[in-house]
């Protein structure tokens, strides 16, 4: 079975205190930078108008046009 020493990696304990900062530096600096690229949000609105546009018939786009005010 692997333990810690079985990595390879130099302990911050062994290190002096410039070493440390910086391997502690890298070590944030790799964590925020995300591995893959993000997806683009998926576009809702195109999606509601179809549906409403296919709900919407001759005698309710007279009365919308009544409430609006432009007949």
């Amino acid at each position: 079975m692997a333990d810690l020493e079985s990595l390879g990696y130099p302990s911050i304990i062994d290190m002096s205190n410039d070493e440390a900062i910086d391997a502690l530096r890298q070590i944030r600096l790799s964590r925020r930078i995300p591995d893959k690229p993000r997806k683009a949000a998926k576009e809702t609105t195109k999606q509601t108008t179809k549906r409403v546009a296919a709900k919407v018939d001759p005698a309710m786009a007279a009365e919308i046009l009544k409430l609006l005010g432009g007949a």
